[in-house]
């Protein structure tokens, strides 16, 4: 039992670090190491039955009918991954960041097989879903970031938004943060300094967002089950333009060609100009050995995942 708990909370560790790299949906991570369906369910199975027997003291009623102790174990994991690794993916992606982004690239690149291969049945409407998602995530991937914004309603909504995209798979949360302009403000700034002012309405928002939006998936998994697989793998598929490691960052200018600058004294990136690198050097390899090992890092977690069914 112990170490079911203990796979559980690896796994939440597993799902967390996804969330705080932009291009990678802690959702994904969830589908291919076998406890998304199970995830989903026990969130949406926090409801007012379930608040009944919590204000009656029937704990014991509460915690099966929720799955109280796979929700904490899984949680637990994220929780704590997300405040660890904010700082290191924080130096990585400074000091390293085509190697980070090589690594997430093929994670995810095999993702696409891993969560594709669930599919029951080839139909019209299958193929339909997964062309849409892939649109969908590319026409996401090209849009431009907004500018960041602590107003505690705007942090609520991100909570909400940001949430809901990390449950699904291929739907970055982090990057989805980019694009309204507080992923750094939230993920690095106010994780890193633990400032309740910004993490506190994220995190309600979150809590909400989750809850309810895990109903809505929860219905259109049972009742269009392969269609949705379909949709979360043209997803998934999609996110590699997000995640593609060569890339220059391309910052907004006035008219005059001066670049715009935060209140902080940042530059405002505006998009990525992706690219092919011109030759095999020895950053290339690298890069290339990191995406060979994150292909098999699926692969690993595909194993376990069937281990432990």
């Amino acid at each position: 039992m112990i170490k079911n708990y203990l796979v559980l909370f690896l796994k939440g560790i597993a799902i967390g670090a996804a969330n705080v790299i932009p291009g990678v949906s802690g959702g994904t991570i969830a589908l291919i190491s076998g406890i998304f369906e199970k995830l989903i369910n026990s969130l949406k199975s926090i409801d007012a039955t379930a608040i009944a027997f919590l204000f009656k003291g029937r704990f014991k009623s509460f915690s099966e009918h929720i799955n109280l102790y796979f929700l904490l174990s899984v949680f637990a994991g994220v929780f704590i991954s997300i405040i660890s690794f904010a700082k290191i993916f924080d130096f990585l992606f400074c000091n390293y960041p085509v190697y980070v982004w090589s690594y997430f690239f093929g994670l995810i690149l095999a993702s696409v097989y891993f969560v594709g291969k669930t599919i029951n049945r080839l139909s019209l409407p299958v193929v339909i879903s997964f062309i849409g998602g892939s649109l969908a995530a590319v026409v996401i991937t090209y849009l431009s970031p907004a500018s960041p914004n602590d107003h505690v309603f705007y942090l609520f909504l991100c909570g909400i938004v940001a949430v809901c995209s990390m449950i699904l798979p291929g739907l970055s949360g982090s990057f989805v943060l980019i694009l309204m302009g507080n992923y750094e403000l939230v993920f690095i700034e106010a994780v890193n300094n633990m400032d309740m002012k910004i993490l506190l309405p994220v995190v309600i928002g979150a809590v909400f967002g989750l809850i309810a939006f895990s109903h809505v998936l929860s219905w259109i998994l049972k009742k269009y089950k392969d269609q949705t697989l379909s949709l979360l793998t043209g997803f998934i598929l999609g996110s590699l333009a997000t995640l593609w490691p060569w890339k220059e960052t391309v910052y907004k200018t006035n008219s005059v060609g001066e670049i715009l600058l935060k209140k902080d004294g940042s530059m405002v990136i505006q998009a990525y100009e992706r690219y092919m690198p011109d030759n095999f050097s020895t950053e290339v390899l690298i890069a290339v050995a990191l995406m060979l090992a994150g292909i098999l890092s699926i692969g690993l977690l595909e194993k376990i995942a069937l281990k432990t069914k």
